[in-house]
């Protein structure tokens, strides 16, 4: 399975719904991405619905915008699914107010929708990821441990652990919830590989039936992994994340898949 041996361009029309990762297959946090807007639009015009799937922290009104500037079409997707939203929906289902950590920005952003916090004797905590300091997981093992020490829950909005950000690796909230868990913290995960985004994403399209569904991701350990674990067919991104690794023959042994496999390996959408 190599990406010279899959077309998409000869895509089976049996897959009607596509579910699409955004950072590492659409755009890399600066530009779109070779060819990914073309073949979005292709899709469309082929009458599959497109449904943007993405761990990032935020809302599907925000992720929205920053396509806009990147010049993604609106007519190229259908929908926005966001971890970020997940996260936001159960922390204001708790009614209280709430711990913090993230960047200035996204704490702005999460209090637009809603959300109250305070500095001390907080219950729960809203992770977006690293703040605008502290720029390795290590620089937060000090303040993870006292949370961890007095039971507080480490709500993780993004479960990527990094992305390339213009070709440069840049951690995330799931490295920081993996620190969490291993100090005894109770970490509650929000996004991809995890079933709510899917629903949810699944929902905005209508709720097809699976087997008619494509996902396109490039992280193993979210989209590829959250796809096998929804019993969705897989396509296989290799030139994001992994930069070009070829897909691991040990995947499905190493999750309990049996004998799933992805239906194709691409190195991106052109």
């Amino acid at each position: 399975m190599t990406d010279q041996g899959f077309d998409l361009d000869a895509l089976d029309p049996h897959y009607t719904t596509i579910l699409c990762d955004l950072w590492g297959v659409v755009h890399d946090g600066f530009r779109l991405l070779p060819g990914s807007a073309a073949r979005l639009l292709r899709w469309a015009g082929e009458g599959r619905r497109t449904i943007l799937i993405t761990n990032a922290p935020r809302t599907a009104t925000t992720v929205q915008a920053q396509l806009d500037q990147l010049g993604l079409p609106r007519s190229s997707y259908q929908g926005i699914s966001t971890g970020g939203q997940a996260g936001i929906d159960a922390l204001l289902a708790l009614g209280e107010p709430v711990g913090f950590l993230g960047t200035r920005f996204d704490r702005r952003e999460m209090k637009a929708a809603g959300l109250r916090f305070v500095d001390a004797s907080f219950r729960d905590l809203c992770c977006t990821g690293l703040d605008d300091e502290r720029l390795a997981v290590a620089d937060y093992a000090a303040e993870l441990a006292e949370m961890a020490a007095r039971g507080v829950r480490l709500h993780c909005l993004n479960p990527d652990r990094v992305v390339i950000h213009d070709s440069v690796a840049e951690v995330c909230a799931g490295a920081l919830a993996d620190g969490y868990e291993a100090l005894g913290g109770e970490a509650r995960w929000y996004g991809k590989p995890f079933p709510a985004i899917y629903d949810h994403a699944l929902a905005l399209a209508g709720n097809p039936p699976r087997e008619t569904v494509m996902a396109v991701g490039d992280g193993l350990p979210t989209d590829v992994l959250g796809a096998a674990q929804q019993g969705l067919h897989c396509l296989f991104v290799s030139g994001g994340i992994h930069a070009d690794a070829p897909f691991p023959t040990d995947f499905a042994a190493r999750n309990g898949l049996g004998g799933w496999a992805p239906i194709g390996v691409v190195k991106g959408l052109a």
